[in-house]
């Protein structure tokens, strides 16, 4: 069976860097997506910290993702600085570091390795904006004098 490259490779990247098979339906975004996710070409993740318990059950997950997937990680983003934070005692969490001061933490308590990989990989996507909450569904620079056209308008 021919190995699978990992879903966060780029595709002119070595072949060396190989992950075992995990299920696709895990992966819920496309590779396509993934070369979109810089700004201007600058990858906005500077640093990303795997905090861990070597003892606690909730950590088991996030042990096995750093003796199998996150070497791999490691190689293919080069630009991205990893480290790892023993802190015992505390659910495991990745927490980003980016470009423009902004920081995201993400509990991942009692998930398999392949998950965490899904969350480590949506962190360096991630542009590092603060989610901003929609007051309304319509936006728009120049709202209408007469009120947005809904279907259910009668004439």
């Amino acid at each position: 069976a021919k190995p699978q490259t990992p879903p966060f490779a780029d595709p002119s990247s070595s072949p060396a860097v190989t992950l075992p098979l995990f299920a696709e339906h895990r992966l819920r975004y496309k590779r396509s997506r993934e070369a979109e996710m810089a700004l201007r070409g600058v990858w906005q993740l500077q640093k990303l910290i795997v905090s861990y318990c070597d003892w606690g059950g909730s950590s088991r997950g996030i042990r096995a993702f750093m003796e199998s997937h996150l070497p791999a990680f490691k190689e293919v983003n080069p630009q991205l600085e990893v480290a790892t934070e023993l802190i015992r005692g505390q659910h495991p969490h990745l927490k980003g570091f980016y470009k423009n001061k902004n920081q995201r933490v993400i509990c991942v308590k009692n998930m398999s390795p392949e998950d965490i990989l899904l969350h480590a990989t949506r962190l360096r996507n991630a542009l590092g904006r603060k989610v901003v909450k929609l007051k309304t569904r319509h936006v728009t620079k120049h709202p209408s004098v007469q009120g947005t056209w809904t279907t259910a308008l009668k004439f």
